[in-house]
């Protein structure tokens, strides 16, 4: 099997897998139930005034939310990133589409990624894994974004999930590096998501120096890309299983990357529209949802998935009226109690 077939392949198993709900962390969370918002009884607010508007590198929203990159490279995969583009487009949200190796690899592919003839004016992000980044000229990554028409590019990390796979990398030197000169070379703006396991506040600090100042956290207590990999293969390393719920969790690693001045998307268990509206109290600029969403598009239709991205948005309004907040941005300065074990994430200085 050719390297294109076999990158397709893995990801129509992550998709078959994702009808369930078996990829999610088992034994540890976000940490988003640590974080008591106060109800406020006199909102003095009326639920059809609250702003929802939102900005990701120039690009006005009408809601703080994206659905995150998740899959292309195979035509079931083509099928849902073109559903989820005009679900973005109707709601006026951004989206991302999955790692884009598979067109790279095989050009014939490219089609699975292209959504711009119906979503035209989204926001919406290419994909690129860091150790590709690696092997990849600047100029392979620009045509592959210009082939999407993206607007931006996600350079994804996921060192765990490698390990777990099989057929995965195992050297990640270079990567950094990698980030730093295609930041520098491209003229589209650079975002870095983990994929399930969070960064950490020493990474964030390195990555600013990069001149990245977009990050999707993508935390654990959502899904567990390790936890995919040992149920999709059959050569996938026992020995894995160990670190399904490896990572920092969504609501440490949020806080960590708002305070070294990042912009955040928070990515990683947020299911619904409460939970959110915490991740904007802890720093988040944004909230991305990819399992939801298609959970919901492959267990149901199209109007299953944008009935609950709809929900997301209706659940995090509803939240904006019971603290008082007329907009996301006073979200940050919401009143609100944070319990343990946040509380310790919180006091590390490191």
């Amino acid at each position: 099997m050719h390297d294109a077939e076999k990158t397709s392949k893995r990801k129509l198993d992550h998709l078959a897998l994702f009808a369930s709900d078996e990829t999610r962390s088992r034994e540890r969370s976000t940490l988003f139930e640590c974080v008591h918002l106060d109800h406020d009884a006199l909102p003095e607010l009326c639920l059809d005034d609250i702003d929802m508007k939102a900005e990701i590198a120039g690009y006005s929203l009408k809601a703080p939310f994206m659905i995150t990159g998740m899959t292309g490279g195979a035509e079931e995969a083509g099928r849902i990133n073109r559903i989820c583009a005009r679900i973005a487009q109707d709601l006026g949200i951004a989206m991302g589409v999955g790692s884009q190796r598979a067109m790279i690899e095989d050009d014939s592919l490219t089609s699975t990624y292209q959504v711009r003839d119906i979503a035209p004016d989204i926001f919406l992000a290419g994909n690129i894994g860091g150790v590709q980044a690696t092997q990849y000229s600047t100029d392979t990554v620009r045509e592959a974004l210009k082939r999407i028409e993206a607007s931006a590019l996600c350079i994804h990390l996921n060192p765990a999930q490698e390990l777990a796979q099989p057929e995965g990398d195992r050297d990640f030197r270079g990567v950094l590096d990698a980030i730093r000169r295609i930041a520098d070379e491209l003229d589209v703006p650079v975002i870095v998501k983990e994929t399930g396991a969070g960064i950490g506040s020493s990474a964030v600090a390195r990555l600013l120096k990069t001149g990245v100042s977009i990050m999707d956290v993508s935390g654990l207590g959502g899904t567990s890309w390790v936890g995919a990999e040992i149920l999709r293969g059959k050569n996938a390393d026992p020995a894995m299983e160990q670190f399904w719920d490896w990572g920092i969790p969504t609501a440490p690693a949020v806080l960590y990357a708002a305070r070294q001045g990042a912009t955040v998307i928070a990515s990683g268990g947020i299911r619904n529209g409460i939970d959110a509206a915490k991740a904007f109290s802890l720093g988040a600029s944004l909230c991305g949802i990819a399992a939801p969403v298609i959970r919901a598009l492959m267990n149901g239709d199209e109007e299953d998935a944008t009935r609950t991205m709809n929900d997301f948005i209706k659940g995090l309004k509803s939240a904006m009226l019971l603290t008082g907040c007329d907009s996301v941005t006073k979200l940050r300065t919401a009143p609100k109690t944070v319990t343990e074990p946040l509380a310790s994430w919180i006091r590390r200085k490191k």
